[in-house]
């Protein structure tokens, strides 16, 4: 065969995906969304490879069509894969405004409702020994909504609930300023309590979600479970 036709060959044999980054990743890449040739036949375990990044993260998740994947998972032409980093991790919203509480609470009424647990989480002015200026939240936005929802669901069918509202801050968050709302309709307060915590304790591990910690001297995206 000439060198031409090994050429097209090859060509031919490939296959084009797009790759969405995040965090730290985006910054070290320098863009959110890439597009790359991996072989024909290969699987989402390929992707890290090609975008030529260095070693890959302990922890690293994947997500293939906005859903997520074990390594193994093989690829088509036009897919986009989700390369996700540790997350920082009813009503799902993602919001670049201020939240309100009462928002939230409002639509988790129900008349099957003897309870609502709400939990508000905050920027506080210090975190691990340092005192922070600002934070800044990034998500997968179109993901986080749809793993916000099948969390939501989870928790209705363990425990009984009426309905569910996550919602959470995207953007710049200034200190004293809220940057998620879980509330929970039950029939019965225990109920709308163990499920509330439980909301905020998956929401940090499950759903793509970022915080970067602007402190004095310097600043940090913030890994799993914060």
């Amino acid at each position: 065969m000439s060198r031409a036709g090994r050429q097209l060959a090859d060509t031919l044999s490939r296959v084009r995906i797009r790759v969405r980054l995040f965090a730290g990743l985006r910054e070290r890449a320098g863009a959110g969304s890439l597009e790359i040739d991996v072989p024909d036949g290969a699987t989402v375990a390929d992707v890290w490879p090609v975008l030529g990044l260095g070693s890959e993260p302990t922890g690293l998740l994947y997500a293939r069509n906005r859903a997520y994947v074990e390594p193994g998972e093989a690829l088509q032409a036009g897919d986009e894969v989700a390369v996700i980093p540790p997350v920082s991790g009813g009503d799902f919203r993602l919001s670049a405004d201020p939240l309100s509480v009462d928002a939230a609470v409002s639509e988790v009424r129900d008349d099957a409702a003897g309870a609502i647990a709400t939990f508000v989480g905050t920027t506080r002015a210090q975190s691990r020994g340092r005192e922070v200026i600002h934070l800044e939240y990034e998500a997968y936005e179109g993901m986080a909504e749809q793993v916000m929802s099948e969390l939501a669901a989870r928790l209705a069918e363990r425990h009984g609930l009426c309905k569910v509202a996550i919602h959470h801050r995207t953007g710049r968050v200034e200190i004293g300023e809220t940057s998620v709302v879980i509330a929970v309709s039950a029939p019965h307060r225990a109920a709308a309590l163990a499920a509330c915590q439980e909301a905020i304790d998956e929401l940090k591990v499950t759903v793509p979600l970022w915080k970067k910690e602007t402190y004095v001297g310097g600043d940090e995206w913030i890994g799993h479970g914060s």
